[in-house]
């Protein structure tokens, strides 16, 4: 992999940064002996501040515009079911009709690694783990959340010797990777407890805080909640586990993100939303027809805030998004149709959220619906995440949560009769106490989905966990039948830098993936079987 810090030396850094990055990738492309000797002597970086760091850490979550196309939008976000785009990249052979595109998919790991992972381990060269436990407590949870999302799209990945091992770094199977995900959420839950019981209303990080200000009460509380999300995610694999640290969240001191003040988003300093940027002046992302069947069938008051209208002559002032796999013709023949509304959901100045408190209350009214103690009522749960969602965005939610007559509406392509799909599930909002568990998470996916949007990553995620919400399949598929139509792409493949940088350790990873390195095989926790 190579070295590629961008995002972390951006305007705003000084020379001083600079030259901690310089030494630290020194460090990593030397000799063993150096390596060795970097990781027993700090003498050189220790002095340097090392907050200049965490801005372009937190930037690296999503990066910019052209990372973040590869990272996330030209996968996650259009297998969620959210977007499609109206660009016919490749001669449409690419990744939206599962041709996954190898160059695509190496981004992820050079950004994930060579920037995230690798600002983090400088982060730790410099001893903050025992000279500024606050500061290590936000790598942490940075590190959490930004690896979680290179490991639920490959599987197992390399992690406990991420820069530790200059050649042949060994993968960790996606147990291992999760389990020291609880165990490093652990220390940063501590670290910030004893921060904040020391040093009340102290805030030294707000100088370098792109998510709260510096507020580490807030940190805490989506350290907890980003422990409730990853629990969730192992309820078909170790449901033992899933509950244990389930319950280990609800009960943590601090609590859990709650209200949208809590919001965990990303902003400020000269990032802006890669979202802007891909929909307006680039054009290559539109709504998806999944997220058109749900909004439009619900009449979902959201809408207008997440989508704009459709421009196309033809059917001007619908909401019209485009089916996953659609044969695209060139632009500007599929531009017409809706687009995430610049003006809100994704203006240039809108954060790019990690997590916010409604996603926290539906996995809340899960956990009470597994019968999880300490997680309250599932119906209340569940009403209360729309309605913190409705508020985020503003909007009256007039009779929408008890709405027990709409329903996701069939699609239809103006421009093309072979893509239109029946609409794939008859789920209605109102919560109904008498209907199967089944049926209720169905609900409970179905509305967190809506209330996550854009972020398309944990919405994939989710969706291969429970089959919710159900998605319209996509229209053409191009994986030489290593991915069924009807299952969905489940994962990414490998890039092939990997294997050639990497051989040995990315054939023992395919081992621990239990599967051919392809797109139809499932991650650990991604299990074939019923819910419940």
């Amino acid at each position: 992999m190579k070295t590629h810090y961008k995002l972390i030396v951006r305007s705003g850094f000084n020379y001083g940064m600079a030259g901690l990055l310089a030494m630290v990738i020194f460090t990593f492309t030397s000799c063993k002996k150096n390596f060795e000797k970097f990781n027993t002597d700090n003498t050189g970086v220790k002095d340097y501040p090392v907050g200049l760091v965490f801005p372009g850490l937190q930037y690296s979550v999503f990066n910019e515009e052209g990372g973040y196309q590869l990272d996330q939008n030209l996968n996650a976000d259009c297998y969620s079911g959210y977007m499609m785009s109206p660009n016919p990249f490749r001669g449409n052979i690419n990744n939206l009709n599962y041709s996954l595109v190898d160059g695509w998919n190496q981004q992820i790991f050079i950004d994930s690694y060579s920037t995230s992972l690798f600002a983090v381990n400088g982060i730790a060269k410099t001893g903050a783990k025992a000279n500024l436990p606050d500061f290590w407590a936000i790598a942490l949870i940075l590190k959490v959340e930004i690896m979680d999302r290179v490991t639920d799209k490959y599987g197992p990945i390399a992690y406990s010797k991420a820069g530790s091992v200059i050649l042949n770094t060994p993968y960790d199977s996606q147990q291992a990777v999760y389990n020291r995900f609880f165990l490093e959420l652990d220390t940063a839950a501590a670290n910030l407890n004893t921060f904040i019981a020391a040093n009340p209303g102290k805030t030294p990080f707000a100088t370098y805080d792109r998510v709260y200000g510096g507020d580490y009460t807030k940190w805490l509380k989506f350290a907890n909640s980003l422990r409730l999300r990853l629990a969730m995610h192992l309820t078909k694999i170790d449901q033992t586990t899933a509950q244990a640290q389930a319950q280990k969240a609800l009960t943590a001191p601090g609590g859990l993100l709650t209200t949208n003040d809590d919001n965990a988003g990303i902003s400020g300093s000269g990032y802006h939303n890669p979202l802007f940027t891909i929909t307006t002046s680039w054009t290559d992302i539109a709504a998806g027809a999944s997220l058109e069947s749900y909004m439009v069938g619900y009449k979902d008051p959201r809408l207008p805030k997440y989508l704009s209208p459709a421009t196309d002559t033809h059917f001007a002032g619908q909401y019209k998004g485009i089916r996953i796999g659609s044969a695209v013709t060139a632009k500007p023949g599929y531009n017409g149709f809706s687009v995430l509304n610049p003006n809100t959901i994704v203006a240039s100045g809108s954060p790019m959220m990690m997590m916010t408190a409604a996603e926290v209350w539906f996995l809340k009214a899960e956990a009470a619906l597994r019968n999880w103690p300490g997680a309250g009522d599932v119906k209340t749960n569940y009403e209360t995440g729309i309605n913190t969602s409705l508020a985020q965005w503003g909007v009256s939610g007039g009779s929408y949560v008890s709405d027990a007559v709409s329903k996701p509406k069939d699609y239809v392509d103006p421009l093309n009769a072979a893509n239109n799909a029946t609409a794939v599930s008859s789920i209605t909002v109102a919560w109904n106490a008498g209907a199967t568990n089944e049926q209720k998470l169905e609900r409970i996916i179905t509305q967190k989905w809506l209330a996550m949007f854009p972020e398309g990553q944990e919405a994939w995620t989710e969706f291969r966990r429970t089959g919710y919400p159900k998605l319209f399949t996509v229209v053409n598929n191009n994986s030489s039948g290593t991915i069924d139509t009807q299952i969905q792409i489940r994962r990414l493949a490998y890039p092939q830098n990997e294997y050639t940088t990497n051989g040995a350790e990315v054939q023992k990873a395919v081992t621990l993936l239990g599967g051919p390195d392809n797109g139809g095989t499932r991650v650990w926790w991604d299990v074939n079987k019923a819910n419940f």
